[in-house]
């Protein structure tokens, strides 16, 4: 590689606090490590400011929900300003009274806000009950724009998802056709802690090759940090989550460049070779060699 084609990127593993004060806090230390390491682009995890709220279902909770701007976004824009870093940042967002939802906000260099992407997949499963607190993103944003679009930064094109999305190979395909040159996956995933062991194994393997297989299928590098830690169910009728860490960075053949293990804080720092998937799409044209014309059928719910 030479100094134009590398970016060095940072994955954050963390966790969280019932504080929002002090989640933000540990956010803040370890993105300035991150920057102190030489990380130009960081990526935080999904809702890295609060215990993950969706064990549940309380309406109280409306009230960690701030706007866009907010306390939480001017914040992290001053970071990332102050820096002089890309920053991927996770807020509930108040889009309007009744409307909500998960957010990924990208900071550029200078403070100002490259873009936000609302997650679009939105699960509603044991432990995981998020269509009670959050409305999936626009189809389309207002400009016309798909909401599966690439953020624009100083750094590249930045493919941002969240979580559910990652299970979704269309929206990376989509965001892969967009221009994307990585993609990043805030996420808060892990297990119930009544699960076999040999259950856990499954359901970790299966969220690590579904991304990785999304690196492979679009040749494009995957960022995707997860929280880390035991929370407890806030009304008691289960032994709570354990989410899993395991937050990795890999590259356009799916092959691993960092991975962090399950139980402790981390700063994942690597290397990227902006100039790897234009080499690998040569030698594995998978975007030239699509059907487009007999993919149809994709469009609808069910082929009966």
């Amino acid at each position: 590689m030479n100094s134009r084609s590398e970016l060095t990127v940072a994955a954050i593993q963390q966790s969280c606090s019932d504080d929002k004060n002090t989640s933000l806090a540990t956010s803040e230390r370890l993105i300035r490590e991150a920057a102190a390491g030489g990380a130009k682009l960081v990526v935080l995890q999904e809702l890295h400011a609060s215990l993950y709220f969706c064990q549940t279902e309380d309406t109280d909770i409306f009230e960690l929900a701030e706007p866009i701007p907010g306390p939480t976004s001017n914040r992290l824009a001053g970071l990332a300003e102050e820096l002089g870093i890309v920053l991927v940042g996770s807020i509930f967002e108040r889009r309007m009274n009744g409307v909500y939802h998960n957010t990924a906000v990208v900071f550029e260099t200078d403070g100002s806000l490259a873009g936000i992407y609302r997650k679009m997949h939105i699960p509603d499963d044991p432990g995981f009950y998020e269509k009670f607190y959050f409305t999936p993103g626009d189809a389309n944003f207002n400009d016309g724009n798909s909401g599966f679009t690439p953020i624009q930064t100083s750094v590249g094109k930045l493919g941002v998802l969240v979580c559910w999305d990652q299970w979704y190979p269309e929206a990376a395909r989509l965001m892969a056709l967009a221009g994307a040159e990585i993609l990043i996956y805030p996420t808060a995933i892990g297990w119930d802690i009544t699960d076999d062991q040999e259950e856990q194994s499954r359901q970790l393997d299966a969220w690590i090759t579904v991304q990785r297989g999304h690196a492979v299928a679009n040749n494009l590098p995957v960022i995707a940090p997860n929280r880390v830690g035991t929370e407890p169910d806030p009304s008691g009728q289960t032994d709570g989550i354990r989410f899993w860490g395991n937050s990795f960075i890999c590259g356009p053949q799916g092959e691993f460049l960092a991975r962090a293990d399950d139980q402790q804080e981390s700063i994942l720092l690597t290397t990227l070779d902006r100039n790897r998937s234009e080499s690998v799409r040569r030698i594995w044209p998978y975007l030239r060699d699509r059907r487009i014309d007999a993919y149809s059928d994709i469009l609808k719910r069910v082929r009966d």
